[in-house]
């Protein structure tokens, strides 16, 4: 279906001979950093981001704020507007600036298995860094261009599996969805140990009701609670191999 919005080039009707402006992309990856006119910009799309980041890292997601980033790099608030027109974008930035900090090899092994394995440390790394990224890498899309370079890998990694790349684009969201969540838990786990032992006691005795028999089996062959690194290991090695299974 045709936009029913007016070409850029045609004139407004209240104001017969004024061309309407175009309208600019919502996408801040489509906005272009400087128009190459005026003086060398004050700050970067990087210093930006890395400003945010330092303040997450420190206080949480919910901390950062233009009004907090400006500060941290002596700005005026309204002045950042020119460089991250609204919040959206600049969680945008973070994102993608995390996504830089992945140590991808020029080339895959050719090995899938050791590869996947590699990346998913490497991801629980940087997880582990920022402990406000798993949360944003559910909510927003990465598609920056380290967001780009980080997927680009993933399929050349995948790409021996002969699979479809639609196939192997789910597979890389089971991936980083297991290792989101892992995250998560994890840090749920060392923030609330008191949260953590009511859990354990409220599960056990919901297991000896009587009420949840599958549950109940399932406790008493489950043994003591597993080491969280081997658990990892486990689950992680659970997903590889669904990813290596041939589709159908």
């Amino acid at each position: 279906m045709p936009s029913s919005k007016p070409p850029s080039s045609s004139a407004s009707p209240e104001q017969p001979g004024r061309p309407v402006a175009p309208e600019a992309p919502e996408l801040i990856w489509l906005r272009p950093e400087r128009t190459g006119r005026g003086p060398k910009p004050a700050h970067s799309r990087d210093s930006i981001a890395a400003a945010a980041i330092t303040i997450a890292d420190a206080e949480g997601l919910d901390a950062v704020s233009m009004r907090r980033v400006a500060a941290a790099l002596g700005a005026g608030t309204m002045s950042l507007y020119n460089y991250v027109p609204k919040k959206e974008h600049l969680l945008d930035l973070m994102l993608d600036a995390a996504c830089g900090e992945y140590r991808l090899p020029a080339e895959p092994s050719g090995d899938v298995r050791a590869d996947l394995t590699g990346l998913a440390h490497e991801q629980l790394t940087i997880f582990r860094r920022h402990p406000w990224l798993p949360g944003l890498v559910i909510a927003r899309p990465g598609i920056g261009p380290n967001a780009l370079r980080y997927t680009d890998h993933f399929l050349a990694v995948t790409a021996p599996t002969g699979q479809p790349g639609g196939t192997r684009m789910e597979a890389m969201a089971m991936f980083n969805g297991f290792i989101c969540q892992f995250a998560q838990y994890e840090q749920s786990a060392a923030a609330g140990a008191k949260w953590q032992a009511e859990m354990v006691g409220y599960l056990t005795q919901a297991a000896m009701s009587g009420a949840y028999p599958h549950l109940a089996r399932a406790f008493a062959t489950a043994g003591p609670p597993a080491d969280p690194d081997q658990a990892f290991e486990r689950t992680l090695d659970r997903v590889v191999l669904a990813i290596l299974a041939p589709t159908r």
